[in-house]
């Protein structure tokens, strides 16, 4: 029989007191919660599309930027947003120019990776600016590009660009709003819902 060890008798499989074990139960729980009702904010904003409302005022940005700013894993924080949209889009219909559409989406989420760890409302107001101008500069590119109705020039380019500007402001007012309802909304739920909160790295001993 093998000698009784005190470190054999503290830890169990894996090497984890049981202490240890429980921390790490609780912490892997919490973070289940939390990307659940992540995951369950970016869809509720994603149906929020289907309500009537006037052009442009969507949510896909503001969800984009916030999945990119609290979704940790980066593949589903590119996934989450996407596929949300994906989803509205087959109930709305698709449509022209969704690749530029979809592409502007994927660089907001990376707009709100510089944002995870910076979450000021200064900085969100900002990120939500730079995702309103880059979404008006990309769509509006492919709609020069590929729809016909401009030519194909730099006089063509600044003549979607100008017919564009009422969108633009549409687009601004909703991702502003949008961004804030999920972000500050998501903080209010963080604050009255200890199970969502972004768990505590444990410190090492």
């Amino acid at each position: 029989m093998a000698p009784w060890s005190p470190l054999a008798a503290r830890t169990g499989a894996g090497g984890l007191s049981n202490c240890g074990r429980s921390r790490y139960s609780a912490s892997m729980t919490a973070n289940h919660t939390r990307l659940l009702a992540l995951l369950g904010a970016i869809l509720a904003a994603a149906a929020l599309r289907l309500v009537p409302h006037p052009p442009n005022f969507s949510p896909i940005a503001a969800m984009a930027l916030f999945s990119g700013a609290y979704v940790g894993r980066r593949g589903l924080a590119f996934v989450a947003p996407l596929a949300a949209l994906l989803l509205s889009d087959a109930v709305l219909g698709f449509y022209r120019g969704m690749s530029f559409v979809y592409g502007s989406m994927m660089l907001v989420v990376v707009i709100g990776w510089w944002l995870s760890s910076r979450r000021t409302p200064l900085r969100i107001g900002g990120a939500a600016v730079a995702s309103s101008v880059l979404f008006y500069v990309l769509t509006n590119f492919g709609m020069w590009l590929f729809s016909g109705f401009y030519p194909r020039t730099l006089a063509g380019l600044e003549a979607c660009y100008i017919a564009a500007i009422p969108f633009f402001q549409n687009t601004l007012a909703g991702d502003l709003f949008f961004t804030t309802l999920l972000f500050g909304g998501f903080a209010i739920a963080e604050r009255l819902l200890p199970a969502i909160r972004e768990p505590s790295r444990p410190q090492a001993a």
